[in-house]
């Protein structure tokens, strides 16, 4: 099944990512110290708390935050933001990170939308800042023949 990065409903991720490791609910629920019920409201939720969610990507072994990155990656490139753009002089109290990673399922999402013409390959190189190499190098690589 194809996992859409526009709109994310963590709780169907994780209990995807249950049914993959065949996790007991026993397990799950003496490690998140709650009950049997409250796993599958989670279940239902669109979206958790910054700390249940650690406590998932912990247990199932899965970086769920790493869905929302791609999410920012694709949709508010660094880049093309300029209202969010912080002074030279001001440095950050949060940790900086040198590179994006990219994720199969995002490298995917780019070349459909240029397989299909909703986006020509400048566009994605202007829009989402992915460089022209980078991009050139998934089409060799991951495009279908």
């Amino acid at each position: 099944m194809k996992f859409d990065i526009k709109s994310i409903h963590v709780g169907n991720c994780i209990s995807r990512r249950v049914d993959e490791l065949e996790v007991t609910i026993p397990r799950i629920c003496k490690f998140l110290n709650t009950t049997e019920i409250e796993i599958y409201k989670m279940y239902q939720q669109q979206s958790l708390d910054t700390d249940i969610l650690l406590k998932w990507s912990k247990l199932l072994e899965y970086d769920f935050f790493r869905i929302y990155t791609q999410h920012l990656i694709i949709f508010a490139p660094q880049g093309s933001q300029h209202y969010n753009v912080v002074p030279q002089k001001k440095q950050s109290s949060l940790p900086q990170f040198r590179k994006n990673i990219y994720t199969k399922e995002l490298i995917d999402f780019i070349l459909e939308l240029i397989d299909t013409g909703q986006k020509s390959k400048f566009q994605i190189i202007d829009e989402y800042g992915i460089p022209k190499t980078t991009l050139y190098k998934w089409m060799d690589k991951y495009r279908k023949v």
